[in-house]
Parts: structure tokens; C-alpha cells; sequence
């Protein structure tokens, strides 16, 4: 019942999607649909958090523990894509439906959010403490770097979503570009290499 009713809020959005519509996609009669979960705002929030569990347990569980800091990155970001290429309407109702919806449903989502985020400020923060070499990162600039990291890895697997049925990029070739995008301006920051407008041409 509740991969069809992910399907349903994913693909025609919580305001349209029925319980009728729910049951038939789910093979069951709208009764037993109710007795397990009482009302569409009930079953709508188990569903929100089914996914966002389920991708937070997909990018915790690909990090390759023990290896180098950019390859515990990479891994998880590959483990991101795949999730949200393997679960593409798991990945809309979070990112579009729950945060559309108000509270609880974008609580929900900004707490999942707020997990894969600390995640990733740990995983800088280390690679930081190895590699630092010039200055250390403040912080607020590590923290900063994930919320980063973690917005532009949301936009890429919506935009990796949307050409998924124009060839789009694999799970490993959307990580990589982010890594190429991120990691190469992080490695510049731990040698004391960062930006500033008095370097401008």
C-alpha cells in the first residue's frame, strides 16, 4: 500500500491523488486501505517517513568507511544518486510533494535534510583536519561548504531525473560531477587557495 501510495502523491500530487486511486494501484479495496491508516494525511506521512529514512539509510550505507576523505564523499554521493535514480517518485514526494505541503510533512523533510547535512559537515570536517596544510576551516566555512554540497546535490538528481529517459547521467557519473564541481574548489581551500575578489582578472 504504500509504494502505491508514493506513486500516487509523487506522480499526481497529494490535493489529486485519491484513496480510491490508492487502492486500486495497490490491488486492495479503500476499507482495508483505511484500517491501516486512518486518513490520506496519516498515509501521507508514513510515506514521507518511508522515504526519507530509506535515502538517508542509502547515503550512510555507501560511504565507504576507513577509505580517503574524497572517496568517503564520492561513494556517498554515488549512493545518493543511485537512491534517487532508483526511487524516483520516492525522491519527488520529498522533494517537491512533503515540501509543498507545510507542516509536518516539510518537518519531516527538513529533519532528513538536517541528518544528510551534519553527515556531510563530519565528513568535510575530517577531511579538513587531514589535509589542512595553510589555514584550518572555520566552522561556519565547513558548515557552509555542506549546506552547499548537499543543495547542489538535490538540484543535480532532479536535473539528472528529468533526462533520465534522454540518457541521462549514471549515479557514479552525476557523483563525479559534483566532485569535480565541489571537491576540486575544497582541495584549493585546505591549501590556502581560496577565492577572493582581489583576485580578480
Amino acid at each position: 500500500m504504500l509504494d502505491a501510495a508514493v506513486r500516487a502523491f509523487a506522480r499526481r500530487g497529494y490535493s489529486h491523488a485519491s484513496m480510491d486511486d490508492i487502492a486500486e494501484l495497490a490491488g486492495v479495496s479503500k476499507p482495508l486501505v483505511y484500517l491501516y491508516l486512518n486518513s490520506k494525511e496519516e498515509l501521507f506521512a508514513a510515506c514521507v517517513r518511508r522515504e526519507a529514512a530509506a535515502l538517508v539509510a542509502a547515503v550512510r550505507g555507501a560511504v565507504e568507511r576507513g577509505a580517503p576523505a574524497d572517496r568517503q564523499l564520492w561513494s556517498g554521493l554515488s549512493g545518493f544518486f543511485a537512491h534517487t535514480a532508483r526511487h524516483p517518485d520516492g525522491w519527488a514526494l520529498l522533494h517537491v510533494q512533503a515540501r509543498t505541503h507545510g507542516h509536518p510533512y516539510a518537518h519531516e523533510v527538513s529533519a532528513m535534510r538536517a541528518e544528510i547535512v551534519t553527515f556531510v559537515t563530519q565528513l568535510i570536517a575530517a577531511a579538513a583536519r587531514k589535509g589542512a596544510r595553510e589555514r584550518r576551516l572555520a566552522a561556519a566555512e565547513v558548515s557552509g561548504l555542506a549546506h552547499a554540497l548537499v543543495g547542489a546535490a538535490e538540484s543535480l538528481a532532479d536535473w539528472a531525473g528529468e533526462a533520465a529517459d534522454r540518457d541521462g547521467p549514471s549515479a557514479q557519473e552525476a557523483a563525479a560531477t559534483l566532485m569535480n564541481f565541489a571537491w576540486a574548489g575544497l582541495g584549493n581551500l585546505l591549501r590556502g587557495q581560496g577565492w577572493s575578489p582581489a583576485q580578480r582578472l
